[in-house]
């Protein structure tokens, strides 16, 4: 799943980006309003982390723009202001959910999962043959095996089961999992790919992940 973090200090930008990538989420972020909107506008996020104190174009103006653009990704407001009036003005213009700093990270991941919860609320789990993916717990199970996934290797599996018998070419994957910092994606792909084969195929007898020669990869049980 992928987040947009719109924030203009850049201690905190890293503090969620780490936790949030840590968590098997893929986080792009930008520091001011405008680039904010533009990117909210051209790709695609599962959620957006919102500060309103941000230059150019502040929280609320952002929020107004996005949800004026039929833009309906959840929106958790993130500020320094608590006041009922700044709680009551943000949810008003359409953000989901409102958070005060300073807060705790476990608090702020149990807020997102609320958000996830609803807006997939019938995509919790996601299954392929044998295989079960809880994209909320990011857990992985096939039959009755634990597996244990890097973030990077959930948030691949997490791709390819929601697309599942899709032929996802190499740019299409990358595209989805990369954020604006990641470098040789291409390679990237690969090496997870491989990684993914040997805890969810190599140990069993029916293969799931396919390679199309020339084309690129999908997931599928036929």
């Amino acid at each position: 799943m992928k987040i947009l973090v719109i924030e203009d200090d850049e201690k905190i930008v890293n503090f969620l980006k780490k936790g949030l990538e840590e968590e098997a989420y893929v986080v792009d972020y930008s520091f001011n309003g405008d680039e904010g909107i533009y990117l909210a506008t051209v790709n695609e996020y599962d959620l957006i982390l919102l500060d309103i104190m941000i230059p150019v174009k502040d929280g609320i103006e952002v929020c107004k723009t996005l949800r004026n653009s039929n833009i309906n990704t959840p929106i958790i407001m993130l500020t320094a202001k608590d006041s009922i009036e700044d709680k009551i003005k943000g949810l008003d213009i359409g953000a989901n959910d409102y958070l005060a700093k300073p807060f705790s990270f476990s608090e702020l991941l149990a807020r997102i999962r609320v958000q996830l919860r609803t807006s997939y609320s019938n995509q919790t789990i996601l299954k392929i043959d044998d295989l079960e993916l809880n994209i909320l717990t990011k857990s992985a199970k096939r039959g009755e095996d634990n597996i244990n996934l890097t973030a990077k290797e959930f948030a691949l599996l997490e791709y390819l089961i929601k697309n599942k018998d899709k032929v996802l070419s190499e740019s299409v994957i990358s595209s989805a999992l990369s954020n604006m910092d990641d470098t040789n994606i291409s390679n990237i792909v690969n090496v997870y790919i491989y990684r993914l084969r040997n805890k969810i195929d190599k140990p069993y007898e029916k293969k799931l992940i396919k390679t199309m020669r020339g084309l690129g990869f999908k997931i599928s049980d036929e």
